[in-house]
């Protein structure tokens, strides 16, 4: 992914930080408490789209094709969300870390952002 995009945005210590919030959809309360605290802590909050319950509840009216359809495309929005955060913050909640978590997280990692753990690691 281009680096420069990521550098239009301004830089300076008056700007907010951009946190990234990473994790399972099944703790969607966590992700939305989480939201919350760093909201109120000043931070700009980049995280999973408007789900209120498990992505079974959202979707599961989909063929299983749509389905995985629809998980790639918000995989690949949340790469660039990670891209855009100064920091990702991974919910890991009761130790569990899934498969497109562990793909954010390397992907995190490999452009070298700084984690910062909700949880036992």
């Amino acid at each position: 992914m281009s680096d420069e995009r990521i550098k239009l945005r301004p830089r300076d210590e008056s700007f907010p930080k951009i946190v990234c919030l990473c994790g399972s959809t099944r703790f969607h309360k966590q992700f939305n408490d989480v939201g919350l605290r760093e909201t109120l802590a000043g931070n700009i909050v980049l995280s999973i789209g408007a789900a209120v319950t498990t992505d079974e509840e959202h979707f599961g009216h989909l063929s299983k094709r749509e389905m995985e359809e629809v998980k790639q495309r918000l995989d690949a929005l949340h790469m660039h969300k990670i891209e855009l955060a100064d920091e990702i913050i991974i919910l890991n909640i009761g130790g569990y870390v899934g498969e497109s978590t562990a793909r954010e997280i390397a992907y995190a990692r490999e452009l070298k952002k700084p984690l910062r753990w909700e949880g036992p690691q």
